[in-house]
């Protein structure tokens, strides 16, 4: 059960890239709502699944947040070249720094023995639900070519980014505190 659990996780990855490719074809905008809506169900059932049964693993709680920045940086670039962007492009580059930033964190703690310091958090999760909604909603907007949800998305896009910047800095100072 436990590599079920560990596969559904790494489907976010494979999903990722799949989802890349649709958004190149824009008769294919619906196909990569649909596989993006499963995708970001998962980040869910991995999880349930794993405390379900018992099964949470280090494995499962390092595998996880990666998974989820894979699949959400393979989209923040697909719609950025898609959309012709550098509105989306810009804030996915400030998001994935942070990303990067906070996965250097996390090692640093890890080898101070202070891993708490960066331990998933509420909000963080949060975090990734509003960006997985933003993207969703830009697929959404593509898929009805609509430009009022795609102005919409963007506007989440803005939020989402202010969430992102916030929650790494509280890890930067929970960090520096310890």
């Amino acid at each position: 059960m436990s590599l079920f659990i560990n596969l559904i996780t790494v489907s976010r990855i494979v999903f990722g890239a799949i989802i890349f490719v649709l958004i190149t074809k824009s008769d294919m905008y619906w196909y990569a709502f649909v596989i993006f809506f499963i995708a970001s169900i998962t980040d869910y059932f991995d999880g349930y699944l794993a405390r379900k049964y018992n099964l949470v693993s280090q494995l499962g709680e390092i595998l996880d947040p990666i998974a989820d920045k894979i699949l959400i940086v393979f989209l923040l670039f697909a719609l950025s070249v898609n959309l012709t962007s550098y509105y989306i492009g810009f804030v996915s580059a400030l998001i994935i720094t942070r990303e990067i930033w906070v996965g250097a964190l996390r090692d640093f703690n890890a080898r101070q023995n202070k891993s708490d310091a960066t331990k998933v958090t509420f909000l963080a999760k949060i975090k990734t639900a509003i960006q997985l909604f933003t993207i969703s909603t830009y697929l959404l907007g593509l898929g009805m070519n609509n430009m009022l949800v795609l102005l919409l998305a963007d506007i989440l896009l803005f939020l989402s980014l202010i969430i992102t910047i916030y929650t790494g800095f509280i890890y930067s100072l929970n960090t520096l505190k310890k």
